[in-house]
């Protein structure tokens, strides 16, 4: 029987590559996909949710939750990754829908609706999952599991201590994580582990079919970035790694550990705390991935998306 999803993310390009891994995937049934700010404003976020399952066009067409302003966010401008629409520039055309459910308005219908059964996998920020856990207290109880890429154990990709999700929103990460329902978590030190080379633009699935001709519009722009903003030949795709590890689990090692999120602070704002000591003070609250077969993960992604292909 398939897993019942909610895919929520900041509709950046590996968000979108981590979709197009998943709403083709039998094993999983999509119930929606919904936006949050982060990588991209929330209006934006909006538009490229729209466009981007316009253009795969899954046989299951989920429901869609749009984004909203996330209170106190900082500016970040991703743009030189990105693009200027959060999807390499690619053009992609939106129709926007009437009376659209907000995000956090899906997320509390569909766990209601399907008590213990949905997983929620969180690619962005953890701001709607957090609002929805707020309006609704019971909530936490009823959702199957979080699966959250997302925090750092040594380093950060936004400042030296903090990753972007949990940087963007840390007192919606540290909500969650300090939740009562089951949380795995996939940092940053384990999907940077999996790094692709421009030879996978060989490996991506026809251009005729609908999610190799998507791949091809986006991945580039990735390419060029890298080269020309980080001086790197190489890209990671770090929500499709988490999107793996929900579909792959036995492919990484995790370990409980009692984690928190700080909340303030100049310089550590964003920044993950897990309590690895031997006697640790804080109580373990979440399953953490802390090592990855990385080669078999890059050939996981990449036979994920051809199968993608075939089906679209």
């Amino acid at each position: 029987m398939p897993r019942k999803v909610i895919i929520d993310c900041d509709m950046g390009i590996d968000d979108a590559v981590a979709l197009c891994m998943t709403l083709f995937d039998p094993r999983l049934e999509v119930l929606a996909v919904t936006a949050t700010e982060g990588c991209v404003t929330a209006e934006q976020a909006n538009d490229n949710l729209q466009a981007i399952v316009s253009e795969l066009d899954p046989d299951r067409y989920p429901r869609l939750g749009m984004a909203q302003s996330t209170e106190g966010a900082p500016a970040v401008d991703t743009r030189y990754l990105f693009g200027e629409d959060g999807l390499g520039n690619a053009g992609f055309e939106s129709s926007h829908r009437q009376r659209a459910l907000t995000a956090d308005k899906i997320i509390i219908d569909l766990v209601r609706a399907n008590p213990d059964d949905v997983t929620i996998l969180c690619l962005g920020p953890l701001t709607n999952v957090a609002l929805a856990f707020r309006r609704e207290p019971m909530l936490p109880s009823l959702v199957d599991q979080v699966v959250i890429m997302g925090g750092c154990l040594s380093g950060g990709n936004i400042t030296p201590c903090a990753e972007f999700n949990f940087y963007f929103d840390p007192v919606s990460a540290q909500e969650v994580l300090r939740s009562r329902t089951t949380k795995t978590l996939i940092p940053l030190d384990v999907t940077q582990q999996v790094t692709f080379g421009l030879d996978i633009m060989d490996e991506l699935p026809a251009s005729e079919t609908r999610a190799g001709y998507f791949l091809r519009q986006i991945l580039p722009h990735t390419f060029r970035s890298y080269r020309q903003q980080l001086g790197q030949e190489t890209i990671t795709l770090n929500d499709a790694v988490g999107a793996l590890a929900l579909l792959e689990p036995e492919l990484f090692k995790f370990h409980q550990i009692g984690c928190d999120v700080e909340t303030g602070g100049e310089l550590t704002r964003g920044l993950l705390i897990a309590d690895r000591r031997s006697q640790p003070e804080l109580r373990p609250n979440v399953n953490v991935a802390t090592e990855v077969r990385a080669n078999e993960v890059k050939q996981y992604i990449i036979d994920q998306l051809m199968t993608s292909g075939h089906a679209s």
